[in-house]
């Protein structure tokens, strides 16, 4: 498997280790994580999932921007949008995953990475380093109506709406204060250690935990499937925007 993204077992809790620097996203990294989740929910020993980094620095911070434009000017735009047709498809699998998810924030989360905080059931996040922030305003690179619903879960409208149209960054304090995470910790190992305590507490059966999340989540998922679609599709004007 890639090494972009691992996973290892602690107990029955399966901690998800993003092992790429700044953890951009690309076609790789939404394949690698949807493989990873995969073999996750295949083992039903599984009761929890906690996610997290390896960098000293950054949680994730989104799209691969380099990466992208480097298909574009390759004229490569179908990998462009096999990306774009992956992450979703990897955000459909988080939404209706029958364990929970606990996103352990290390460091950094950004644009589309912090959408991937959101796409998770909870959040926690290390008070001593890093930041949230959505920077799309200023790089003239718009969300994806999927994006857009599944941030609105994760983060109330009227601070999503702040984050979004300012592109300012916001600290874990900031973002417990407005419910964001849960609860904000001053050092990397206490986070972790009570990310998992917390994974542990919510042991619960798949198939009710499951269903609750598929029947919390199908007006996320109809956007993305009826909505995304034709955005992607005209990725040559999303790239256009990009420059």
């Amino acid at each position: 498997m890639s090494m972009v993204v691992e996973w290892e077992r602690d107990e029955t809790i399966a901690v998800v280790i993003m092992n790429n620097g700044e953890n951009r996203h690309n076609l790789e990294f939404a394949k690698t994580m949807l493989s990873v989740l995969d073999e996750i929910i295949a083992d039903r020993s599984i009761d929890g999932m906690v996610l997290t980094s390896n960098d000293p620095k950054y949680w994730s911070v989104g799209v691969d921007v380099e990466w992208a434009m480097g298909c574009a000017a390759r004229n490569d735009l179908q990998s462009v949008k096999d990306f774009f047709y992956a992450i979703n498809a990897l955000f459909k699998r988080m939404l209706t995953c029958p364990v929970p998810i606990i996103a352990s924030i290390n460091g950094h989360a950004a644009a589309n990475g912090l959408v991937l905080a959101c796409a998770c059931d909870f959040r926690f996040m290390r008070s001593d380093r890093g930041f949230c922030r959505f920077p799309e305003v200023d790089l003239g690179i718009p969300f994806l109506p999927g994006m857009i619903e599944i941030t609105k879960k994760g983060i109330p409208y009227y601070k999503f709406e702040e984050l979004k149209y300012t592109g300012k960054k916001a600290t874990a304090a900031e973002m417990e204060e407005h419910h964001v995470i849960l609860k904000s910790f001053d050092d990397e190992a206490t986070l972790m250690r009570e990310s998992l305590a917390f994974a542990r507490s919510l042991k619960k059966k798949r198939a009710i935990f499951g269903e609750m999340k598929r029947r919390m989540h199908r007006d996320i998922i109809r956007t993305i499937d009826e909505e995304d679609p034709p955005y992607i599709e005209s990725i040559a004007e999303i790239q256009a925007s990009m420059l």
